[in-house]
């Protein structure tokens, strides 16, 4: 998440005295490209691996300060989230046994994080979104404390002057509002770096954008969210809304997200890409800068450019820029941001194998890409991907393609040729690049996770098989078999593992009726449905009372029942519950008043029903 020591940028002083900064970085970047002070004779990789943190049942565990400090070790840090740790990889030469390097301390790390995380009744997975998170975890006090965090936060909520609006159409819908930016921390992501030499920047960057559709169709592997089954990467849609700054208004404007592909392909240098996020974005975040960039050049130092990182990290772009000092020299990266996390530490290292190959297997027509293709064909490449991951049909130099067809034909073969072009070891190139070929004859982790979902669905309620989703995720990491290997989950014998309170029993898809509706379509509904038990709303969808099966019969031995509302035979007395009512507690109530349903109600609004059914199937289970 960046520089931890940002505040938000929200007074004239504070933002003159980081503009000032931010300029004057501008300007020592532009000095420094014309005199050649960057590093150039040296190509290096590195990563950042975010993670979550699940308890024994499963579902997000808010350990991640505790675990931290227990691990005592710099390579780890904070995530927005206290269920969410990140681990920044060293960088190594791209060459040789490069990838093997990464990938051994990428075990080794996360297997520190693991034995560490038991202490704390806790364990570690890796995937794009946590199948089981809620939206309890959403909440602003799982915030992960600190300054930068709740300044982004603020500043965000203080520039949209309104509540976050989600909404996602896939299989399912998600249409919900939030009130923070936590929906951000449900993505996570294998977040891939390469340097690259300063005169070639632009051109690099351009072919990272243009490759981004096919690679991320095939790495895909975050299609849940909230139990809806949304896009092949719902992180894509997720993290552009969830740190939303834009405004809507009844005026058609075009406004820049903050999390974005871009609109045109980039020319000149890296300072003109720098240029472009400043005149087109507002300064949210802002520190104290001790240290002068242009001072510090003058002085024969390597400047930081504090102020120009820390705008930078405030917009997120799927590929982003990166300066950096290593060694006491500047340099230039592309970070790669778009691939998710997982499905297992094994297919992680292949796509980073896969992309790095891509990058340094461009072939010489293409590296002037504005003359190649449309940059409106490479940015839907981009969203299809993100929409239907391998099955998605891809522009690709004026021809159409089916993904598999342009990944098998095209991409592998160039990725095999620059990984061997840079020194990689022929042994690691097989290796990785085997996984890669696997899996566009196989299937995705997207792919993976909708089919077992689907499966258990047919006979498990939605929590049940969230639960043995992200268990069977788990192990399979455990055992780092890549996701084509993976068996599609069937249905388990065990359900309600580890439910323990209402929210993972209820039933959310309700049959509701308006309490002016006639008496006779409900009863009809009820018959219709087999359902004996029906919530009674108004108009605004708020709880007005509840229909039985015993109030349907009775409705039905009256006189002149084509008059009647269902206000006039509905019961007004209702006993409700919410969400994280404990099940057993659940089980009293009904005992206690002889009833068989429970409206759950989150606030005023419904948003599921427990019954005796329900509870009975718990017990079973």
């Amino acid at each position: 998440m960046g520089d931890h020591q940002a505040t938000k940028a929200d007074s004239r002083e504070i933002r003159a005295e980081f503009t000032r900064h931010l300029l004057n970085d501008i300007r020592a970047l532009e000095i420094m490209l014309e005199k050649g002070r960057f590093e150039s004779d040296i190509i290096r990789i590195g990563a950042e691996q975010e993670l979550c943190l699940v308890n024994n049942n499963w579902r997000p565990s808010v350990k991640s300060d505790k675990v931290l400090e227990a691990l005592d070790d710099p390579h780890f840090t904070t995530e927005l989230a206290r269920y969410n740790l990140e681990i920044n990889l060293d960088p190594v030469e791209l060459n040789g046994s490069c990838f093997s390097q990464v990938e051994h301390q990428l075990n080794s790390l996360m297997a520190k994080a693991a034995d560490v995380a038991k202490r704390f009744r806790s364990k570690t997975l890796v995937t794009g979104i946590l199948p089981t998170i809620s939206k309890d975890e959403l909440a602003i006090e799982y915030i992960t404390p600190g300054i930068r965090y709740m300044a982004l936060n603020d500043m965000v909520r203080a520039h949209r002057g309104a509540d976050f609006a989600l909404h996602m159409m896939g299989v399912d819908e998600l249409f919900i509002t939030h009130d923070s930016v936590l929906f951000e921390a449900c993505n996570t992501s294998f977040q891939m770096h390469l340097q690259v030499r300063p005169q070639d920047f632009v051109s690099s960057y351009n072919w990272a954008q243009t490759i981004a559709g096919p690679v991320l169709g095939l790495c895909t592997n975050s299609p849940l969210l909230l139990g809806r089954e949304l896009w092949s990467e719902t992180r894509i849609a997720l993290f552009q809304q969830s740190m939303d700054t834009r405004t809507s208004s009844y005026a058609l404007k075009d406004q820049q997200a903050r999390v974005t592909f871009g609109d045109q392909w980039e020319s000149g240098t890296v300072a003109d890409i720098y240029k472009n996020d400043i005149a087109g974005y507002k300064i949210i975040l802002a520190k104290e800068i001790k240290n002068d960039s242009l001072n510090e050049l003058e002085k024969g130092r390597v400047p930081r450019l504090e102020a120009l990182n820390l705008h930078n990290g405030s917009i997120y772009r799927w590929n982003r820029p990166c300066y950096g000092i290593g060694n006491g020299k500047a340099h230039l990266r592309i970070e790669n941001r778009y691939i998710p996390a997982g499905p297992s530490l094994l297919d992680e290292i292949a796509n980073f194998a896969f992309w790095v190959g891509l990058m340094t297997g461009r072939p010489h027509e293409y590296k002037n890409m504005p003359s190649q293709m449309d940059f409106r064909d490479v940015k839907a490449n981009f969203i299809k991907a993100a929409r239907t991951g391998k099955e998605a049909v891809m522009r690709w130099m004026g021809n159409d393609f089916l993904l598999k067809d342009l990944l098998s034909r095209e991409l592998l073969p160039m990725a095999y040729t620059g990984l061997r072009s840079v020194g990689v070891d022929k042994e690691d190139i097989e290796r990785l690049l085997k996984i890669i070929d696997m899996r566009i004859e196989g299937f995705t982790g997207s792919q993976w996770q909708v089919r077992s979902f689907r499966n258990m669905r047919r006979l498990m309620k939605t929590d049940d098989a969230l639960l043995a989703l992200t268990k069977a995720i788990h192990n399979n990491q455990k055992a780092n078999l890549p996701v084509a290997e993976w068996p599609v989950l069937q249905v388990p014998a065990q359900v309600h593992e580890a439910a323990s309170l209402v929210k993972h029993i209820m039933s959310t898809h309700l049959f509701v009726i308006d309490e002016n509706d006639l008496a006779d379509l409900a009863t009809n509904i009820m018959e219709w449905k087999n359902i004996h038990h029906m919530p009674v709303t108004d108009h605004r969808g708020r709880l007005r009372g509840l229909l039985t099966w015993t109030h349907m019969l009775r409705n039905k031995e009256g006189r002149n029942t084509e008059q009647r509302t269902v206000a006039d035979i509905m019961t007004k007395n209702v006993i409700t519950v919410e969400p994280q009512t404990s099940i057993n507690k659940a089980i009293r109530l009904m005992k206690r008043n002889e009833i068989g349903c429970l409206p759950v109600l989150h606030g005023e609004d419904l948003v599921g029903i427990v019954t005796i059914k329900d509870v009975i199937a718990f017990d079973n289970g």
